[in-house]
């Protein structure tokens, strides 16, 4: 695919030349994709997905062209890379071939990603239920009012409501449900951009534990320590993809100044979320925790190797199973 030549292309409006690598320099040129001529060669078509093209260039003017063969150019790939790899953290590390390679088996894995954008999923099987270990009548410590907020915390817990509300996260508790606990919320700030979270406290207080461990810093920092190369993931909306079950969700009503909610799906800030959610994704990847190279902390996800061919098989295995 290259050649050292990079001799001139000179044109005299008379010729069709094929791409080249300054974009001003084209009167008419493909959208994306990339095809080049080298030394004194003319290309009448340049294929992009099998589809001909003809750009040319400005009468007069020339060019240095590196490519003496025109491949096709997936311009669905361009696009994945372009518009949903932007937020990744490729590492600079990478060779050019190495950074293609990745990012063409994340395009093969592409329905493996979401994003905020798409229905919320739901994880069969690993239902989240709630026992508490004291008897009704409950305690009034349980039974607890909203918090008051300023304004521009109200606007936000507004927002947050209708966003989880709209998810299927929530659902607005009638008027005529008995309610008997009641949880109030924290919008939390953090460089400009609010977050609203539940004062679980009392609720937890009552809350039978759940013992599933949950990994050691130190023993997954062993791990990834013998790593060459790593790749992080992390479940978008993990949590609120388990369902709650119908005699839990009771006990999971919060409290705002707009009426009462009950969640649907796993909150954060419950007593035993990290330990369901833990337990659920190490059910999911027996294989991979077993062979040692796959590490996970409750929502993020860790594919580790020591050689690239590797890491490109190990990587691909995980986003299988998600």
């Amino acid at each position: 695919m290259e050649s050292y030549s990079h001799l001139p292309q000179l044109s005299n409006g008379q010729l069709d030349l094929s791409k080249v690598q300054d974009a001003q320099l084209m009167k008419t040129k493909p959208n994306r994709g990339k095809g080049y001529t080298a030394g004194n060669s003319c290309i009448t078509e340049v294929l992009l997905d099998n589809k001909p093209t003809k750009p040319l260039l400005e009468p007069g003017a020339f060019c240095s062209c590196v490519v003496n063969k025109v491949s096709p150019v997936n311009l669905q790939l361009e696009k994945f890379k372009s518009e949903q790899l932007r937020e990744a953290e490729i590492s600079l590390h990478l060779t050019d071939k190495q950074e293609n390679e990745l990012s063409s088996l994340l395009y093969d894995h592409k329905g493996e990603f979401s994003s905020d954008k798409e229905p919320l999923e739901e994880i069969i099987g690993h239902e989240v239920d709630i026992i508490l270990n004291i008897e009704r009548p409950y305690p009034p410590l349980l039974r607890r009012p909203a918090y008051p907020e300023s304004p521009k915390s109200r606007e936000a817990l507004e927002t947050h409501i209708k966003e989880i509300l709209d998810l299927g996260v929530i659902r607005k508790v009638g008027h005529n449900e008995e309610v008997e606990i009641t949880t109030p919320v924290i919008v939390a700030w953090h460089m400009r951009k609010s977050r609203m979270v539940g004062d679980f406290g009392a609720l937890n207080t009552y809350t039978v534990p759940d013992r599933y461990p949950i990994p050691k810093i130190q023993i997954s920092l062993t791990q990834i320590s013998q790593a060459v190369y790593i790749t992080t993931m992390d479940s978008l909306k993990g949590f609120h993809k388990n369902v709650v079950t119908p005699r839990a969700r009771k006990y999971l009503r919060i409290i705002v100044h707009c009426g009462v909610y009950e969640y649907l799906r796993m909150p954060f800030g419950i007593k035993n979320a990290p330990s369901h959610f833990q337990r659920m994704m190490n059910e999911i990847f027996p294989e991979e925790l077993s062979e040692g190279w796959l590490i996970i902390y409750i929502d993020d996800i860790i594919v580790c190797s020591k050689t690239w061919e590797e890491h490109m098989y190990r990587l691909s295995r995980a986003l299988t199973k998600t």
